[in-house]
């Protein structure tokens, strides 16, 4: 439980994340999902309940939680005015690490987020992707076994984005267990292995991306057709392949069907037996976004939540 004076941005939330796995935390606007980080990462105080992170207590361990855990937020936490090593080397320092650790981890960060050639230039010289992929770089300095990333891809270009998927993606099959708040929904598809749903601080909704999307219907067949005469003779074709209520929209129709991609060729035969001619023809397959829709009557939109105490992180704060 977590309260702004009236509001109530978390409310018997209850998250469990298995090592070495991704749990995406989606939520429309002001679900309290970066509240919920700052929790788990000690930055605020829950106002009841309890949380553990690597089997410390938040509360009692806070200290032991923060040698557990890297932090990725919202917005680079990162120092313009120094380069791109001394940025990693000052995060070191924070983190209490040994010097000759430092330098050699460094490095490796540099070259593992291809800021090598960039290394000794100002921050104020970097792209909003590159500033991005040294926060990030910054956060795993100490190689912690969990990272909480929170909305790590806002504002990147698509080319930028896919790179710090790839990174995300390497981190995982090395190990680290990751927590991703995320307002970009196909990048939940492509990245969690579990998904969780939160609306006013409670789970909604939990399972994979495909088991959410079955909860809003499956797939549904899509088709345009050449004459709009012809509507109600290709609403009958459909009918025979559909599992619901077809829909009609001047020329474009669809239905809800079962049994994959081989139900098209069910559909265009029945569709050819009602002399219905089609200009396009698809199986579409339910987004995140719809599951949003259907479960919070909203889209995804970047959280709210009133602003943190704090934006550091980890280890030796």
């Amino acid at each position: 439980m977590k309260r702004y004076g009236d509001v109530v941005a978390l409310d018997g939330l209850d998250l469990r994340v298995s090592e070495g796995t991704v749990l995406g935390l989606l939520g429309p606007n002001g679900a309290g999902k970066t509240t919920a980080v700052r929790v788990l990462a000690t930055l605020l105080k829950p106002d009841a309940g309890t949380a553990t992170v690597a089997g410390h207590d938040v509360l009692t361990k806070p200290n032991a939680v923060r040698r557990s855990i890297g932090l990725t937020g919202q917005y680079a936490a990162v120092d313009e005015y120094l380069t791109g090593r001394e940025n990693l080397r000052m995060f070191g320092g924070l983190y209490h690490l040994k010097p000759a650790y430092v330098k050699v981890r460094t490095d490796e960060l540099l070259e593992r987020f291809d800021l090598t050639a960039a290394a000794n230039r100002s921050l104020r010289t970097y792209s909003g992707g590159m500033r991005r992929r040294l926060d990030l770089a910054a956060s795993l300095i100490a190689k912690p076994p969990i990272l909480f990333l929170d909305e790590p891809t806002t504002g990147l270009d698509p080319r930028s984005r896919l790179g710090l998927w790839q990174v995300i993606r390497d981190l995982v099959a090395e190990g680290t267990t990751v927590l991703l708040t995320t307002q970009y929904l196909d990048e939940a598809d492509q990245l969690a292995n579990e998904i969780v749903v939160i609306d006013k601080g409670r789970v909604i909704a939990k399972g994979t991306a495909d088991t959410l999307k079955d909860q809003i219907g499956g797939d549904r067949i899509e088709i345009t057709i050449a004459d709009v005469a012809k509507a109600n003779a290709a609403a009958t074709a459909l009918r025979s392949v559909s599992t619901g209520e077809v829909s009609i929209e001047d020329d474009r129709l669809s239905a809800p069907v079962s049994g994959g991609s081989t139900v098209l060729v069910d559909a265009i035969r029945a569709l050819d037996a009602q002399d219905v001619a089609v200009t396009d023809l698809v199986l579409r397959r339910p987004t995140l976004d719809d599951v949003f829709l259907s479960l919070t009557g909203h889209t995804a939109e970047e959280d709210n939540s009133p602003p943190p105490p704090s934006r550091r992180r980890g280890r030796g704060q």
